[in-house]
């Protein structure tokens, strides 16, 4: 899929490296979205790849003065306990919510959403209704670019091929604004949005609308702003008319298209139900509430990732050396391969197993350094000097984890073929939430399918094992 790896200790490298390779060169941060790409033959120019994920302190959620900043290798998982943006941001940790399964948000970064650039990618709308802009560096130059000035079509941005994304900031919501977002999939967590809306509302102090946002995502090639509606609503105070009256202009701003997910005609129909439901959440005061304790699947941890001390190369002059269940292994081979296919293929453990090979089953799930990842999507380079947990690593010498014996109490395990990756996943959550209700457990597997539906006893089976680790 590629031809050279790079992990890089720097800025100032990965400037270099992208200077001196040009088009051919490519930064991946979490890489959910690019690493399937490149399966898929997109990016047929791109044969070097830039990890940036192990150069320190890129991993920033800083306040400044009025501003909040956002650095390139940002999660959405850490977007979710992080205060400023609790405090200042909530439409947009709602949206890094609504992204993906546990495994996807614990390695998808904010940054990578953006910059792929598709119009249904849920971070993208709530940051332009905030007004945000990114910082490009290049070797030479520096320049702020408007979020929404940014994106010149589908997947089309305004970012030279030496450039590299060091920030995303935006100003602090005041006391006297209300943001939502909502967004429309076709089951109930781990799918691309059919559509999206992002609305933030300006207050004076009689309660009357001064400034109106509403962006619209996947209803056009770019993010769009309802700007009839948002004509309308400044100036008048919110109620159920003026929230139907806006909610039917919001339509005129949509030029959505038909594809796999949904028709034109459909898209069309969401723009004013999804704007409906976002202005309501203002005015019925449901856009405050958030879950303060959601499933990250981190366990106990809250960090994962060692900075490296030097830039490397990835090829068969530097061996990945990595640690898999307790034992070291030096692999030479691979290097431009994912990380299922080094743990079975190179370490000769095949009990994680590789399903859809594009981040939806979770039957490859497995932890790096305690972290659970979808290893389908994670190149294999990155497992350079670090921890790697597989199934085979779970149980305790002959005695199985007590999920691993509860799944068989309970007869959760038909083919099978899902099975390492639901072990996986429940062992982490029960380190994570120690007696977690049916709705955690549903979160916690969000990101894991049964092809055999057998779900209801999956779900008892972590119950039992929960209550079996708990001694109650």
């Amino acid at each position: 899929m590629w031809e050279s790896y790079y992990t890089a200790s720097n800025i100032e490298d990965v400037l270099e490296i992208l200077d001196r390779e040009g088009p051919s060169a490519r930064i991946i941060a979490g890489g959910t979205d690019l690493v399937l790409e490149l399966k898929n033959g997109a990016h047929p120019h791109v044969k070097s790849l830039v990890d940036i994920n192990r150069i320190e302190g890129l991993d920033f959620i800083q306040e400044k003065d009025d501003q909040i900043y956002l650095g390139p290798t940002v999660t959405h998982n850490q977007c979710l306990v992080s205060e400023p943006l609790l405090k200042y941001a909530l439409p947009l940790v709602k949206a890094a919510q609504s992204i993906g399964a546990p495994q996807i948000r614990n390695v998808g970064t904010v940054l990578g959403n953006l910059i792929t650039a598709s119009p249904a990618n849920d971070t993208i709308s709530p940051l332009i209704a905030l007004d945000a802009s990114v910082t490009l560096r290049s070797r030479e130059n520096e320049r702020v670019v408007k979020l929404s000035d940014f994106y010149k079509g589908v997947r089309k941005i305004d970012l030279s091929h030496n450039e590299m994304v060091v920030d995303v900031h935006f100003k602090k919501m005041q006391p006297n604004q209300k943001g939502s977002f909502i967004k429309y999939i076709l089951r109930q967590a781990h799918a691309i949005s059919v559509a999206n809306a992002t609305a933030i509302l300006t207050f004076n102090h009689e309660g009357v609308i001064s400034e109106a946002v509403i962006t619209l995502g996947a209803v056009a090639p770019t993010i769009v702003r309802a700007e009839t509606a948002e004509k309308y609503l400044v100036g008048k105070k919110l109620n159920s008319e003026v929230i139907a009256e806006a909610s039917k202009l919001a339509e005129k701003d949509g030029r959505p298209i038909s594809d796999v997910r949904a028709s034109q005609e459909y898209r069309q129909y969401l723009i004013p139900v999804l704007v409906e439901k976002a202005l309501n959440e203002i005015n019925n005061g449901d856009w405050a509430k958030y879950d303060s304790d959601p499933v990250l699947l981190w366990g106990k941890q809250t960090s994962f990732f060692k900075p490296t001390l030097r830039t490397l190369k990835h090829d068969e002059a530097e061996a990945i050396k990595t640690l898999i269940n307790g034992q070291e292994y030096t692999v030479t081979k691979g290097q431009n391969n994912t990380l299922s296919k080094l743990v079975r293929e190179e370490a000769g453990l095949t009990g994680t197993k590789i399903g859809c090979g594009e981040g939806e089953c979770g039957a490859c799930t497995l932890y790096m350094n305690g972290l659970p990842v979808l290893s389908c999507l994670i190149p294999a380079p990155r497992a350079h000097q670090c921890e790697i947990t597989t199934i085979e690593g779970i149980s305790d010498g002959e005695n199985l984890h007590p999920v691993q014996q509860a799944l068989i109490d309970e007869g959760a395990v038909q083919c099978g073929y899902c099975t390492p990756g639901f072990v996986m996943s429940a062992v982490k959550l029960l380190e994570e939430k120690p007696l977690p209700d049916e709705n955690d457990i549903k979160q916690g597997l969000a990101g894991n399918i049964c092809r055999c539906t057998g779900y209801y006893s999956i779900i008892a089976a972590v119950e039992k094992a929960a209550q079996e680790i708990s001694g109650k």
